[in-house]
């Protein structure tokens, strides 16, 4: 029963995952409008999964644990695409994706810049899987969370400031919830890790605060109306 169970949440993480943006791309095409979707909130995420891919690769480490992120990291560039498209400058995009392509190869010209990128960046990783080749301290994952944390709080910001969850979709920050209460079931049954556990259920109560928080004020635009 629990390998059962240990082999559906792997799974359905790595499922989730590979469409977990779709939501959120369709959304945007069909309102036609970025609106109540945050840049810096996109930007932090796409630069965490760029850097955490480039590391996985880098220490080579198994497929399955970073399998998701090509994918995700596709989607959150058409994502962002999408924002620029709306918001009337697509080329304005031009000078991140030469930022990011340029960092995917600079990364790893030396060994310490990799690792101290892994320190100060991070990623909103929901299927975080430690390895004995190159395990990260428990500071490095606290850092992780910090950062993690940032990103949601950017995009909470922006809705509390313009009250208006516009084109954000519920679905895909409900999909990330849960991913994250799936990598907590799979924590428990796996390593008991408490710092990743505690990084786990603050992504989770973060991400279903961001999913409630476009709720609230997507039920006060259909009142208004």
């Amino acid at each position: 029963m629990e390998t059962r169970l240990l082999w559906f949440c792997n799974w359905s993480v790595l499922g989730v995952c590979a469409t977990l943006k779709l939501p959120q791309i369709f959304a945007v095409l069909g309102a036609r409008s970025a609106r109540g979707i945050s840049l810096p909130s996109l930007l932090l995420e796409l630069a965490g999964f760029l850097v955490f891919l480039r590391y996985q690769c880098y220490f080579e480490y198994p497929l399955l644990t970073y399998l998701e992120y090509p994918i995700l990291i596709a989607q959150d560039l058409i994502l962002l695409l999408c924002v620029f498209h709306f918001k009337g400058d697509v080329k304005r995009a031009a000078p991140y994706i030469v930022l990011y392509v340029s960092a995917w190869f600079i990364l790893t010209l030396q060994k310490w810049i990799i690792d101290l990128a892994m320190q100060g960046l991070s990623t909103t990783r929901v299927s975080w899987v430690p390895t004995r080749q190159q395990p990260l301290t428990p500071r490095d994952r606290n850092l992780c969370t910090f950062i993690s944390a940032a990103s949601k709080f950017a995009q909470l910001q922006y809705l509390w400031k313009s009250r208006d969850s516009g084109a954000v979709s519920v679905l895909t920050w409900s999909l990330a919830s849960y991913t994250c209460a799936a990598r907590i079931v799979t924590t428990l049954m796996t390593t008991s890790d408490l710092t990743i556990l505690i990084r786990f259920v603050i992504m989770l109560a973060l991400n279903t605060w961001v999913a409630a928080t476009i709720l609230h004020y997507r039920k006060t635009d259909v009142k208004s109306e």
